[in-house]
């Protein structure tokens, strides 16, 4: 058999985006997995809960990658014994190459053949495992199937909220841009409004604070994150007044009538957080490299996201 031994540690993401999102994941997906993203399906080495993004629609934990059907279901014959149930799916991808595409009879017969080899007991209608098996550029990829769970689509039903505040979804790609590695990093959103980045975030198992010098939202704040069971820290702070280092900044400048900002107050604003957070990944409706450069931040990436005629860019700085 030809490359289909047990395969290490590869992971196997399939995504999903509407067009005016496709920059916003890319950049999503260059920031967790360090990689390119050039069609619907990545492999990687790094393995991210399907959760976490809004983009990613499914992953399987890969055991075998074969360059026959024939190869993959030797290997299956010889897996040992499962300790649960288990079904398994044959799946396509968004814009799958024609000659990989699985028709849904064939997709059915194929699970089946698979099904029969592997040693265990099958349950179709509550499986504790479920196994996937899928085709990309000629190779057989089967694994563990996991699938997003749409957390973020919870996070709409807020008790509180702005209409001019980041979409659930935007702001949890914002918050795996800024924060692609979860552990050991310490957060901070300076200008949290409503709370919509901290809910994400707060989720995802982020170490964030979160602050702003509004005391009107203290309490919409709070709220939110009692809906949904989440507890953080939150303070009533004037972004000047914050002295402890983080290692990454969030901020979604203030943009509506209710916030007029001058330039001088971004420069002032920008200048406190180049003080305090080694990164920082700020949300702007106006162009403010210059006060980027001049403050001291060096940008390293950046998209935009278009909602009808309104574009917001997202800039990743050092």
């Amino acid at each position: 058999m030809s490359q289909n031994s047990l395969v290490p540690h590869t992971y196997l993401y399939t995504f999903n985006c509407a067009e005016e999102e496709q920059y916003l994941c890319k950049l999503e997906v260059r920031s967790m997995f360090r990689s390119n993203l050039h069609t619907f399906v990545l492999e990687s080495s790094i393995n991210i809960d399907p959760s976490r993004s809004p983009f990613i629609k499914e992953k399987i934990e890969v055991l075998f990658i074969c360059d026959t059907l024939e190869d993959l279901l030797r290997g299956v014959r010889e897996m040992p014994p499962l300790n649960g149930t288990y079904k398994v799916i044959g799946i396509n991808y968004r814009d799958i190459d024609h000659l990989d595409k699985m028709g849904f009879q064939e997709r059915k017969e194929i699970a089946r053949q698979v099904a029969c080899l592997i040693p265990g007991v099958a349950n179709l209608d509550h499986p504790e495992i479920v196994f996937a098996i899928t085709k990309v550029k000629g190779k057989w990829f089967f694994g563990y199937y996991s699938e997003n769970q749409g957390i973020w689509l919870i996070h709409q039903q807020k008790p509180h909220n702005y209409s001019t505040a980041l979409t659930t979804r935007v702001a949890r790609a914002l918050v795996n841009i800024a924060v692609p590695e979860l552990t050991g990093v310490k957060v901070i959103d300076p200008c949290c409004g409503i709370g919509t980045v901290l809910v994400e975030a707060l989720s995802m198992g982020v170490n964030i604070i979160g602050s702003d010098y509004n005391p009107l939202v203290m309490k919409g704040i709070r709220n939110n994150l009692t809906h949904f069971g989440l507890s953080g820290s939150i303070f009533l702070r004037d972004i000047r007044d914050i002295t402890e280092m983080y290692d990454v900044a969030i901020i979604d400048m203030p943009y509506n009538l209710c916030s007029v900002v001058s330039d001088k107050e971004k420069f002032e604003m920008l200048q406190c957080a180049r003080r305090f957070a080694k990164k920082m990944v700020v949300v702007t409706t106006e162009d403010i490299d210059g006060i980027l450069n001049e403050v001291g931040f060096e940008i390293a990436d950046r998209c935009e996201v278009v909602k009808g005629k309104f574009i917001r860019q997202i800039i990743i700085c050092y």
